[in-house]
């Protein structure tokens, strides 16, 4: 045998070898996938709630059991940045549109003004059904309690200091809540890249055992 037929022998054979490695790797691999952290203090979770959505029907925690969902903070009359998060929102609800598994809570900041009657017109803005996409509105403390204190909205203009009529949450940030009421993540609402990465993760938690 030449060294020209030994020297292509063992290329071949290399490359067989290394084909071999690779496609193990991929098979013991496989069923392996992102783990989502937990956030907040060990065993923190979801406190109890009890809000109206736009079709005035009471919504509390026993509702969001066992499901996945996003929550958001938001205001029907803002002109600023809360109308593109709900634009955005539309592409994490269509993309999971009729899936009973999923649920987005979007909770009224000035729920002086944002009257189921104002919720529900506002919801028809994005072709929301009410049974998927709630548009949340009640106590004003209530709500900015769970923003703060379940949902972990805290910011570095944080005004709870303040009385309850002057205190205002204005947070672009979506909350991704799993079956079990653990915060598995936080994501600029406004950011592209970062909402592709939400529905990524969606995937991920209605998977999840």
């Amino acid at each position: 045998m030449s060294n020209r037929t030994i020297t292509i022998t063992l290329i071949i054979f290399f490359i067989l070898l290394a084909a071999g490695f690779m496609g193990y790797y991929f098979y013991t691999t496989r069923d392996i996938q992102k783990t989502l952290p937990v956030l907040g203090m060990p065993g923190h979770q979801i406190d109890t709630f009890t809000f109206v959505n736009q079709d005035g029907k009471i919504i509390t925690k026993k509702d969001v059991a066992g499901k996945v969902y996003v929550a958001e903070y938001f205001f029907t009359t803002c002109e600023g940045m809360c109308p593109k998060m709900n634009d955005n929102m539309v592409k994490v609800y269509q993309s999971f549109r009729g899936n009973p598994k999923f649920l987005i809570l979007s909770h009224s900041v000035d729920p002086k003004r944002d009257t189921v009657e104002a919720m529900k017109a506002y919801g028809r803005k994005f072709d929301a059904d009410a049974n998927q996409w709630m548009f949340l509105t009640g106590d004003k403390k209530r709500l900015y309690d769970m923003a703060r204190e379940s949902y972990l909205l805290t910011t570095k203009d944080d005004t709870s200091h303040v009385s309850i009529d002057k205190d205002f949450i204005h947070d672009q940030r979506f909350i991704l809540v799993d079956k079990t009421g653990h915060i598995r993540g936080q994501y600029d609402g406004l950011n592209k890249p970062q909402l592709d990465t939400l529905i990524e993760d969606i995937h991920l938690l209605l998977q999840e055992k």
